[in-house]
């Protein structure tokens, strides 16, 4: 590599995405400087001037030149356009393979990483690529009170980082890096990575879990991270003082509203049905901050439309309510009410879209929202797809409980699965040699 330009990063306390950046850059052995924004003003306005504006962290610089947030920085990375800016160039020739692995995991949620450290004590030596978003969507949560073995709760970060390490400790190797496309026809299967990195394997799990969804409304493309987040815990305190908004009506938007709390003057949360889908417990602990007057809750309501800029953040949002529910469905409806509600942070909590596109042209089936398809059923191979030696696992299989814990019990069947598939794969081939053997003599 030539003289490492300068790397410089913009972080703040509890911030998943900023560690995502600095593992990213671990990974790839470049030295960066941090600059901690929490708690100093002349910092965080510094960060502000040299984003052009942006409220949020991390901010990442390659000598002076601002390079974005996590998402801007993922997407340099996946295109290789990032190692280019930081002048390390690929050992490997364009389509050449970098190396052949008996199993390759996609994604480091709490599925792919109990898959690796089940794979590594099999003796499978699994490669694990991290995804786009390494650590998965528990690395956003502040707290996990739900998951066995830790009755105080954990966060999750924190459990990740342990199941990391113990992956790590029975073989596994973790691998910064997106899967682009996996070639089926071919056995072994050929798995291409978006920067160009090649390998081989000859079974893959699938457990890349999901990406946070958005509206699609106008204003959205041009305020996102100038006052509309998808990460209350990464960007809440950015906005202190302010009126915020969180979108969503399960659990996700219930933990975002009740840690915004800390930070907001007021919390709403615009649901657009009557009925939350959030578990009882986190519908209790809203109501008790609504009971005190830090949330208030707007039901069979949505928005519309967001109202700001770059310069100056969110200013306000269109939203409209029916009493009937989904109100945007109801338009046209003369009891349809549309109404303009001054915010200054607004944070969507809508679900999630599953990371399957890698997969299309394999003869995975799916379903018409991209969740895998597996065997199910009793007894064993209960998480193969239609392609013997693929194998799901998590939120790209599981759309309906969506939990840590079940997706831990996925990733640890997968890897049994691809283990036993493995054994089969040896076996035969072992008699294939022998009967070549035999026919040479």
């Amino acid at each position: 590599m030539s003289e490492q330009p300068r790397v410089e990063i913009y972080t703040k306390e509890d911030c998943p995405y900023c560690d995502k950046a600095k593992d990213l850059f671990d990974a790839k052995g470049v030295e960066y400087e941090t600059y901690n924004v929490t708690g100093d003003d002349d910092l965080f306005e510094e960060m502000v001037e040299r984003a052009n504006g942006r409220k949020t962290a991390p901010e990442v610089f390659i000598d002076d030149e601002l390079i974005g947030g996590w998402d801007e920085t993922s997407a340099l990375d996946e295109t290789g356009e990032l190692d280019a800016k930081l002048g390390i160039e690929s050992d490997t020739e364009d389509g050449e393979v970098l190396e052949h692995r008996k199993l390759i995991i996609a994604g480091t949620g709490i599925a792919g990483l109990t898959a690796a450290i089940y794979a590594g004590r099999g003796d499978n030596e699994p490669l694990v690529i991290e995804g786009d978003e390494p650590g998965g969507q528990l690395t956003l949560t502040t707290d996990v009170a739900n998951y066995p073995g830790f009755p105080e709760g954990i966060s999750g970060p924190e459990l990740v980082n342990n199941m990391k390490e113990q992956a790590t400790q029975f073989g596994a190797d973790l691998k910064n890096g997106i899967i682009e496309n996996v070639d089926a026809d071919t056995k072994p299967f050929r798995v291409e990575l978006t920067n160009g990195d090649v390998y081989t394997a000859d079974a893959v799990i699938a457990a890349s879990g999901a990406s946070a969804r958005t509206l699609g409304i106008p204003g959205e493309d041009e305020l996102m991270g100038y006052g509309l987040s998808t990460c209350a815990t990464c960007d809440g305190a950015f906005f202190r003082d302010e009126d915020m908004l969180v979108v969503g009506g399960g659990d996700a938007a219930m933990e975002e509203a009740t840690f915004l709390t800390k930070f907001a003057d007021t919390v709403y949360i615009a649901h657009r049905r009557e009925e939350f889908r959030a578990e009882q417990y986190w519908v209790n602990r809203v109501q008790e901050k609504v009971d005190a007057g830090e949330i208030e809750i707007m039901k069979n309501t949505e928005v519309t439309e967001l109202h700001g800029s770059q310069a100056e953040g969110v200013d306000h949002v269109t939203l409209v309510r029916n009493d009937k529910g989904h109100p945007t469905d109801r338009l046209d409806d003369p009891e349809t009410e549309e109404f303009e509600f001054d915010v200054g942070a607004v944070f969507f909590a809508i679900g999630h879209t599953p990371n399957t596109a890698y997969l299309e042209g394999t003869g995975v089936q799916m379903d018409d929202e991209g969740y895998l398809r597996t065997q199910g059923g009793d007894g064993g191979g209960q998480t193969e797809t239609d392609v013997p030696g693929i194998f799901g696992a998590g939120d790209v299989v599981d759309f309906h409980y969506q939990q840590a814990v079940t997706a831990a019990g996925m990733g640890s069947k997968a890897a049994l699965d691809a283990d036993e598939y493995l054994e089969d794969l040896e076996r035969a081939e072992s008699t294939s040699e022998g009967e070549a053997v035999a026919a040479d003599d």
